[in-house]
């Protein structure tokens, strides 16, 4: 079994694995597959075979698990989002406790306290604050659509898709009509500048050709019913640039920011862009608890905000602060993490690498009108020498929210440099996380472990760690 893409019929799938995949074994060797649930029976599709391992996909399902459910979604198993709907939300949960007590007792391998329930989301639809959707002159077609295409229709002569990107496909969009991800008004929008689109003959994007004007549309949403659009343009055309805009306007009267982003790049990128504001508001305003947060097109902001405040006060906790510490916000981005936790503290240092969402936290702290809180651009390895450590003191309690992969070896021997008795270690990737714990247990204990889901229908985890150092 060393060669690909072929089909092994009626295989019985066993366990979770991680990362939203499960596992079956044949012959000895570890089968990953995507979109299937423990107790399916279902011909695998191998996408990818090693001498040990495969990868594959389910090709048709013969018998389903007792745990499976129908799909709420019309897009489920193509979009590549929500990739768990299959599953009752209470298992979903399990799944993800298990895959942190894995990562970190077999990647990290060290001794653990025992892990907190998982906090779930009290919101399984409608949780995303922002949403990204890609215009694509080629719509995805399903195997069915293509099986029933007529003889010699050209595809890149239909008309475009907005919606998402296809998984390992990046030329093609999923033409999205109803996502769950998102509260309204963002369908109905989305559908309207699709048809509007259309109707007026605008070019959607090609990322082959690099042709087409239409690029991506960005939509925020807010608790407070504030909500931003931004609308990335190919290139300058202002005729049609002021139709559309002023199509949304007259259609949406009720949005508080409309952007416009030009990007003639390659890539999709538009942090070394320049938003330019159309209609509204330069920013709209998001809370967490009772703090404001003055959210621009390029901020960076938890995109579950009612997740993210619990989120925030399991970090709160695991600080055990009682208003005398220098608190240490490590990639704190817009501030969010050290202004929510600023009242029990004596003064909180951010240090971020991206100058942007510094001034972004340092107009926070400033709305919230909080004092003792200070943001600086700087790589923290970098920044904390003991001339540092004089001006602004050393910290009781670090806290750390890298993102994904994880905080660089250098920045780990900072840390055990620095000795702070506490760590509080926010990550959104508990691979990475074991791995950086394995090295600060040179110093530090793991005391507290807390996962909290913040992306319901995914396999994606938060988990927040407290690190005492050893005495």
């Amino acid at each position: 079994m060393k060669k690909k893409n072929f089909l092994i019929p009626q295989v019985t799938i066993q366990d979770y694995a991680a990362e939203g995949k499960s596992i079956a074994r044949l012959d000895g060797k570890v089968i990953f597959i995507e979109g299937a649930v423990p107790g399916d029976v279902a011909d695998i599709w191998i996408t990818k075979s090693k001498k040990d391992w495969a990868e594959g996909k389910i090709d048709k399902l013969i018998t389903p698990s007792k745990q499976r459910i129908n799909s709420f979604c019309q897009h489920f198993g193509i979009c590549g989002g929500c990739k768990w709907q299959m599953l009752p939300y209470e298992q979903q949960l399990i799944y993800k406790q298990k895959e942190v007590e894995d990562n970190l007792t077999r990647i990290g391998k060290i001794n653990i306290p025992e892990i907190q329930p998982i906090i779930g989301s009290a919101a399984t639809q409608y949780y995303r604050n922002k949403l990204e959707f890609t215009f694509s002159e080629w719509r995805y077609k399903t195997r069915a659509e293509l099986q029933q295409q007529d003889d010699g229709v050209d595809a890149k002569k239909e008309l475009g898709a907005l919606g998402f990107h296809v998984p390992k496909i990046f030329d093609k969009a999923v033409d999205i009509e109803t996502c769950y991800l998102q509260p309204a008004p963002s369908n109905d929008l989305r559908n309207a500048v699709r048809t509007f689109a259309h109707q007026h003959q605008l070019p959607f994007y090609n990322v082959r050709l690099h042709t087409g004007w239409l690029r991506n549309m960005m939509v925020r949403t807010c608790t407070t019913g504030e909500w931003m659009v931004n609308m990335v343009l190919a290139y300058e055309d202002a005729i049609i640039q002021k139709k559309l805009l002023d199509f949304i306007v007259q259609q949406f009267p009720t949005i508080t920011s409309l952007y416009f982003t030009i990007n003639g790049k390659l890539n999709d990128s538009i942090y070394d862009l320049t938003p330019q504001l159309y209609y509204g508001k330069p920013y709209i305003q998001e809370k967490l608890d009772h703090f404001i947060f003055n959210i621009s097109p390029k901020s960076f902001f938890q995109t579950n905000t009612k997740q993210a405040e619990n989120l925030y006060r399991v970090t709160r906790n695991f600080a055990e602060l009682t208003g005398k510490e220098i608190v240490y916000d490590l990639y704190c981005g817009t501030g969010s993490i050290g202004l929510f936790v600023s009242p029990m503290a004596a003064k909180i240092i951010g240090i971020e690498t991206i100058d942007d969402a510094v001034k972004d936290a340092q107009l926070n702290a400033t709305i919230n009108n909080i004092q003792h809180a200070h943001f600086i651009t700087g790589d923290v390895v970098k920044i904390c020498t003991d001339d540092f450590f004089i001006q602004h003191g050393k910290p009781d309690v670090i806290i750390t929210d890298p993102p994904r992969a994880g905080m660089h070896e250098k920045l780990i021997r900072k840390l055990l440099d620095i000795q702070a008795p506490i760590i509080v270690y926010v990550s959104c990737n508990t691979a990475t996380q074991a791995r950086d714990l394995q090295l600060l247990n040179e110093k530090y204990t793991v005391t507290q472990v807390q996962p909290v889901d913040m992306f319901p229908h995914t396999h994606h985890i938060e988990n927040v760690v407290q690190l005492r150092l050893k005495r």
